[in-house]
């Protein structure tokens, strides 16, 4: 009795060590299975994608072709209305690449930037062949009020890399410009004859606003038969006030898809920030882009700088637009 007792314990006993056995193993080939797959996800990044990771210094992912660098704004405390918006509610900015039919990359890309980094941004994204395709707000009441900018490129992934990441290096590292102290309304009074000289265009007075309107009769544009011209809002224009020594200009410049970058160039060359890049219309054909800018200088540098955005207009000659 007592030795079958005895038997029976020493049996259970070597079962379970048995039970045992077999669950480690499993256990282990379970967690072999887990490092691998982490390992191939690992993997899964293509070899040039990883090295865009490290120019960058940024994190990412890569599914579906596309690798996805992450640019959040982790740095700004975002309220909209005073209510608290965490970053992953629409203030992580991002660039994306993925292979193209001939093997080089498409880039594309939505920064988030405060209104003082707009600009230097932008001008080091153009100054490495990088085109800026769009500007514009997301949210109204936002604190502080932030700006989205699209961008673009082609090319291959490491030149891509080294291109863009002038413009991502300012992000969250510019100093806001105090504005220059007003005249207090002292200097000469805006000279328009000079101003339409160097524009090569006639203005109008409206009080203290002089301004100037150019159309885009080159384009030829029609809807439902009806010609769509400058008094349509077809039109490029500039208005300035203030003094001579000390005006301000802000406009609007109407663009084909071929003439943003060149028309951006020539305003950032000449000091103009742009603050929009838009559409005004929808269904027009051919597709026009609007840009609007602002700046504050002597009048007559002013000026000159709008006539050097408005030289890159029309240079592909007409593009007519058919009537829809």
């Amino acid at each position: 009795m007592i030795s079958r007792f005895f038997k029976t314990q020493h049996e259970e006993v070597g079962h379970m060590h048995r039970f045992m056995e077999r669950g480690m193993v499993i256990l282990f080939a379970s967690v072999c299975f887990l490092l691998s797959g982490i390992t191939a996800f690992a993997q899964d990044v293509p070899s040039d994608y990883q090295e865009v990771l490290k120019a960058l210094d940024r994190k990412g992912d890569f599914k579906a072709g596309v690798l996805k660098v992450n640019i959040p704004r982790n740095d700004l405390k975002m309220t909209i209305q005073g209510f608290s918006t965490p970053t992953p509610f629409g203030f992580g900015g991002w660039i994306a690449l993925t292979k193209a039919t001939d093997g080089t990359e498409v880039m594309m890309g939505d920064l988030v930037l405060l209104q003082e980094e707009v600009d230097p941004v932008m001008s080091a994204l153009l100054d490495n062949g990088i085109d800026v395709t769009a500007l514009h707000n997301h949210f109204f009441w936002d604190d502080p009020h932030v700006y989205f900018m699209h961008v673009h490129g082609m090319g291959k992934a490491a030149d891509l890399a080294r291109r863009v990441k002038p413009g991502l290096d300012l992000i969250g590292h510019i100093t806001p410009v105090a504005p220059a102290p007003s005249t207090g309304g002292g200097g000469t009074a805006l000279d328009s004859d000079k101003l339409a000289k160097i524009v090569g265009h006639d203005g109008e007075q409206t009080g203290a606003v002089y301004k100037i309107t150019i159309g885009r009769d080159d384009l030829g544009m029609k809807e439902h038969g009806a010609v769509i011209n400058a008094r349509m809002g077809l039109n490029t224009w500039a208005a300035f006030t203030g003094t001579q020594e000390d005006a301000a200009i802000a406009g609007d410049v109407a663009m084909l898809e071929n003439e943003i970058t060149p028309v951006l160039k020539a305003l950032r060359k000449n000091g103009l920030d742009v603050v929009a890049i838009h559409h005004h219309m929808t269904g027009d054909r051919p597709l026009v882009i609007f840009l609007h800018y602002w700046g504050r200088g002597p009048a007559e540098k002013l000026a000159t700088g709008f006539k050097a955005a408005l030289d890159e207009l029309g240079k592909g000659g007409s593009a007519r637009g058919g009537a829809h």
